[in-house]
């Protein structure tokens, strides 16, 4: 794939129509947050925005901004209902990209703005480091020439941990740490050709809960790729040790129409809390992203290389790959309703990528029955609804395979493979400003996301490619989110679910490494199959942000985990080996240009 992946991007790097570049809006920055609800509480979908297939370019957010700016300047309806914090949420996004805002001739202005702002839109630091580091707000090393732009940053997350369980494991410990350190640059060359890298350096005690699920059958660290973990070299340190690294090349192809991404890293396609398309819940992965903007449509073409699931107790060695591509179309049908369409297939061949799959024209579902229907296909539909410009409806429905009459006659046939998501969004809730509540409900039915074989099931290194609960479960999810300053956040968030369990060797649907071939019963199977766990998940986090994406948090995680299998270990399972588990932690941590780490995940 990576051979592939490279030719072509030479060719299109080497074609006269390679105009201009972009990068992108980091996933999980709060920046997303910011455009959804400035989207929203306009009243109209924005056609160059596509807020449900991030990440999304820095040039497309500060034209938005940009556009809401001048609005709210005018007076205009588009900007109306704007809060004191929102200007200022914008006005530092912007700040932040600001090689992406109009150029301004300081020359032809008074004094007082060249000295609050560079040419480029960014705002100057009032305290710069040797008159070199941290010239800008935000950037530690700010370098904007005709032919050259360098942004570099240090990042960091450090926390510290207090977890108490119930029961109480031996040799557990109560007082865990996380510490990541590292670096990321962004920048552009002769504004042709946009660069982005970060690599951070992470050692990690995960609380007991997620130390069960990590160590598993399927070994994996949640967002990690490889790692060492605590029975080796760091035993009688007891952490996880990994590095993470995340890149990528970019330009146009067809100025501000066709862009082209080649890189290593993360996705995410949904406007919900999770997503039942793809998340950016498993470790960075090679791709080359081919996306093309024209008029109301957004389509985009993912080619992505993959690593199957392995034994990592067996030992170290050179893992083999997995490959797969996914088209997402989406359209503005009206001013407040968009519609998509959603496929992916995964497919194993000996570290080739299928050729027919490099075809960039969406029903790859046709070239997989081409292909001998053998390979791993997902369909699916979303759609997103603005009403009264402070509610946002969305939804997602996913399809692995079905047969209608099946599907409709209620026998439980185990092939019937589905998931469905509902949400909505409230912004400045019973008119208080910036108080923004979400709701969402996710049910999948057993053997989704499972293939013929251990290979081409959606997954990446050892972790689901969508929702981290894989499937036969119902989830229900509330978060509240309220900023009463412009840097204090507040957030709540309450997770409930009901998952099915495998019990022994019995394959019952709910881990989705297993071959759907070896399905216990072909009918009968219910939406939660087998043995039930129950989990109730309630965090409370407040963030202080002390300097532009330098932040202190404060919070506490309450969990509760029933499992009525008593089994242990199975795919699903994340309480004790012997019942149930309650687990409770609070955590304090200091972190810089970074999202914050969360486990309320599973």
């Amino acid at each position: 794939m990576l051979k592939n992946a490279l030719l072509i991007s030479g060719i299109l790097l080497a074609a006269p129509s390679c105009f201009s570049q972009t990068t992108f809006l980091p996933l999980g920055s709060e920046d997303y947050h910011v455009l959804d609800r400035l989207e929203t509480r306009s009243g109209r979908l924005c056609d160059s925005l596509a807020l449900g297939d991030r990440a999304e370019s820095r040039r497309n957010a500060v034209n938005y901004l940009e556009s809401i700016k001048a609005s709210k300047l005018r007076s205009d309806s588009a900007a109306s209902g704007m809060s004191k914090t929102d200007v200022y949420n914008l006005n530092q996004m912007i700040s932040e990209s600001g090689e992406w805002t109009p150029p301004v001739n300081t020359g032809k202005l008074n004094n007082y703005y060249a000295q609050q702002f560079y040419p480029d839109g960014a705002i100057r630091s009032k305290t710069p480091w040797f008159n070199t580091f941290y010239t800008t707000q935000y950037d530690f090393v700010h370098i904007n020439t005709k032919d050259f732009f360098l942004v570099v940053n240090p990042v960091t997350d450090n926390m510290v941990m207090d977890q108490h369980n119930t029961p109480q494991p031996a040799s557990i410990k109560n007082t865990l740490f996380y510490s990541s350190r590292g670096a990321e640059l962004r920048g552009w060359i002769s504004k042709k050709i946009g660069f982005y890298t970060s690599v951070t350096d992470n050692q990690e005690q995960l609380p007991y809960f997620v130390t069960t699920w990590a160590n598993k059958t399927q070994q994996a660290v949640p967002g990690a790729d490889y790692f060492t973990p605590p029975t080796n070299s760091t035993a009688s340190k007891g952490y996880y040790d990994y590095m993470l690294a995340s890149g990528y090349i970019n330009f146009d192809a067809v100025k501000n129409h066709v862009n082209v991404t080649f890189g290593n890293g993360k996705h995410f396609i949904g406007d919900g809390i999770t997503s039942l398309f793809l998340t950016d819940f498993s470790s960075n992965m090679p791709y080359l992203q081919v996306q093309t903007r024209i008029w109301k449509v957004n389509y985009e073409c993912l080619y992505l290389e993959l690593t199957p699931q392995y034994n990592k107790i067996l030992g170290d060695t050179v893992l083999n790959h997995k490959y797969s591509t996914i088209h997402y179309l989406s359209f503005n049908a009206t001013r407040w309703l968009s519609l998509g369409f959603f496929e992916a297939e995964v497919f194993d061949r000996p570290n080739i990528y299928e050729v027919s799959y490099l075809n960039p024209i969406i029903f790859s579902t046709a070239i997989n029955r081409f292909n001998g229907n053998g390979d791993k296909s997902i369909l699916g539909m979303d759609g997103k609804i603005i009403a009264a410009k402070h509610v946002q409806l969305y939804g997602q429905l996913v399809l692995n395979e079905f047969r209608f009459n099946d599907l409709f006659s209620n026998n439980g046939w185990y092939g019937n493979k589905w998931g469905v998501q509902a949400g909505a969004k409230y912004f400045d809730a019973f008119t208080i400003k910036n108080l923004d509540l979400q709701a969402e409900i996710d049910a999948v039915r057993p053997y989704t996301y499972t293939a013929k074989d251990t290979l081409a099931n959606y997954t990446n290194y050892n972790q689901p490619l969508a929702d981290p609960l894989g499937a036969g479960f119902v989830k229900a999810i509330g978060v509240i989110k309220y900023q009463p300053a412009k840097n204090l956040f507040l957030t709540a968030k309450a997770t409930y679910y009901i998952q099915g369990v495998d019990t022994g060797n019995s394959n019952l649907g709910n881990n989705i490494f297993d071959p759907y071939t070896t399905a216990l019963h072909d009918y009968g199977v219910k939406m939660i199959n087998g043995p039930k766990s129950h989990c109730e998940i309630l965090n409370l986090n407040l963030s202080y942000q002390v300097f532009r994406n330098v932040f202190l948090d404060l919070g506490g995680t309450y969990r509760k985990y029933v499992n009525n299998a008593g089994v242990y270990p199975d795919y699903s399972s994340t309480g004790a080996a012997l019942g149930p588990l309650t687990t409770d932690y609070v955590y304090f941590g200091f972190r810089m240009n970074v999202a914050r780490r969360d486990y309320d995940f599973f």
